[in-house]
Parts: C-alpha cells; sequence; structure tokens
C-alpha cells in the first residue's frame, strides 16, 4: 500500500540529506586543490562551504515531495555532483583575481568536466522517466551560474574587456524583464539552437581563460560568444512576445 504523502515526504527529505552530505566530499576534492594551486586566503574553503550550504538550503527547500526517485533522484545527484565541482570556481569569482597558468588550467578541468556532465543529469532522467521541471530548473541555474563566474574570471583575467561580463549576466537580465514584461515569463519550447548557444558560451570562455591562447583570439572567440547569445535571446524574446507567454504548442 502506498505510504500517505504525508509520511513519505519527511522520509525523502531525510534521504534528500543523505544524498548532500554524500556530495561533500567531492566540494572538499574540488576545493582543496584549488586553495592550494591558486595560494587563495583561509578565507577559501569558508567561502566554498557556506556556498554548498547555502545550495543545500535551496535544494531541500525547492525539492517538491513528488519528486521521481528516492532522495533528490538519480540525475539530480548528477546535477548535484557538477554543483560540488562548479562551486570552487564560483568563490573565485567572487574574489576574482587574475589567475597563473596552473590555476587558469585548474579551473579549466574543473569547469570542464561540469559541463561535460551537463549532458548526462538529463539522459538519466529521460531514460529512467524521472524528468521533473525542479531538475530542468536545477540544471539551468548552475549552467547560468558557472557561465556567469567564468565571465569575471576571463575578465579578471585582463584579456577581455569588462563587456564579456554580458554574457553571464544576459540570463538574469531577462529574468528581471520578466518582472516588468510578464510575457517574458512564458515557457519557452525545446530549442536544439538554445541548446548549442548554451553549449558554445562555456567552450568559448574556457578557451579565453586558456593561458596560452593569445589576448586576439580570447577577444574574438568572447565576441562570438557574446554575439551567438544575443542573437538566441532576440529570438525567445521575439517569440514570447509575438504569443503572450502563452504555453509553446511547437519548437523554435
Amino acid at each position: 500500500m502506498r505510504a500517505p504523502r504525508a509520511t513519505a515526504w519527511p522520509v525523502r527529505r531525510a534521504a534528500a540529506i543523505r544524498d548532500i552530505a554524500l556530495a561533500t566530499p567531492v566540494v572538499v576534492a574540488a576545493a582543496g586543490p584549488t586553495w592550494w594551486l591558486l595560494g587563495r586566503p583561509a578565507s577559501f574553503p569558508a567561502t566554498v562551504a557556506v556556498l554548498y550550504a547555502t545550495l543545500a538550503v535551496v535544494v531541500l527547500r525547492g525539492l517538491p515531495s513528488d519528486t521521481p526517485g528516492p532522495g533528490i533522484g538519480a540525475a539530480n545527484r548528477v546535477t548535484l555532483l557538477r554543483a560540488a565541482l562548479a562551486l570552487p570556481v564560483g568563490a573565485l569569482a567572487l574574489f576574482p583575481v587574475a589567475l597563473d597558468a596552473a590555476g587558469a588550467w585548474w579551473v579549466i578541468v574543473l569547469s570542464t568536466v561540469a559541463m561535460v556532465l551537463d549532458g548526462v543529469d538529463g539522459r538519466i532522467a529521460r531514460k529512467t522517466g524521472t524528468e521533473s521541471s525542479f531538475g530542468a530548473r536545477f540544471d539551468m541555474e548552475l549552467d547560468a551560474a558557472l557561465i556567469l563566474a567564468l565571465c569575471v574570471l576571463v575578465w579578471a583575467s585582463g584579456k577581455v574587456g569588462a563587456w564579456v561580463l554580458a554574457i553571464g549576466a544576459m540570463r538574469y537580465v531577462f529574468v528581471a524583464a520578466g518582472w516588468f514584461v510578464p510575457a517574458l515569463n512564458g515557457a519557452l519550447p525545446e530549442s536544439f539552437r538554445r541548446k548549442v548557444v548554451c553549449v558554445v558560451q562555456g567552450v568559448v570562455l574556457l578557451v579565453a581563460l586558456g593561458p596560452i591562447i593569445p589576448i586576439p583570439v580570447a577577444v574574438f572567440v568572447s565576441a562570438f560568444g557574446l554575439v551567438a547569445l544575443i542573437y538566441s535571446f532576440a529570438v525567445d524574446v521575439v517569440w514570447l512576445l509575438r504569443v503572450g507567454g502563452a504555453p509553446p504548442s511547437g519548437q523554435t
């Protein structure tokens, strides 16, 4: 007999807390070398810990009681793993300084693994039939935060001007615009173009951050990424304004 919802939810929440605890060693494994390689102050591990604690609270508060699978679900565990790898990058972006070669390569490794795993969580969710709006939002917000952090680090490298921050800020500007233009809060249809542009942003920022990449190349690839992103957002904005925020019925 199926357990009542009031009983099942505390059990699920306890399992979710266990999932978050089990990911803690990954956070330590990513943050420790970052702290050592980059010679960050003693406050760096504390910053990462605060970020992870904040993430844990957000996940536990936002996790629906009917999320498919035990705990946070298999796909969301992969997203949590990605977050554990990305958190040290986010902590570096809070106090940006130019990275030396070793530090830049380490950030590139962490970010690349986190981005490659981006395709794994969605595949697991589809294969196991455990797709959820929470999982999609968790994945999207992590991608946006990592892209913004990389933008800050590319800017701090001195290779590209402050305009590179527009790549990371655009998604948040779009969300803020929805407060004033309700149509922009409408659901967007699935889009291969949007997925490709998202991948492009990560690639161009990692290339620009590369120690062996000369300034002209870093500027060019960053500008290419920004133009592609502006185009993608423009297409979505026009579509949303045309349908007035109605539920999607096709693909863009």
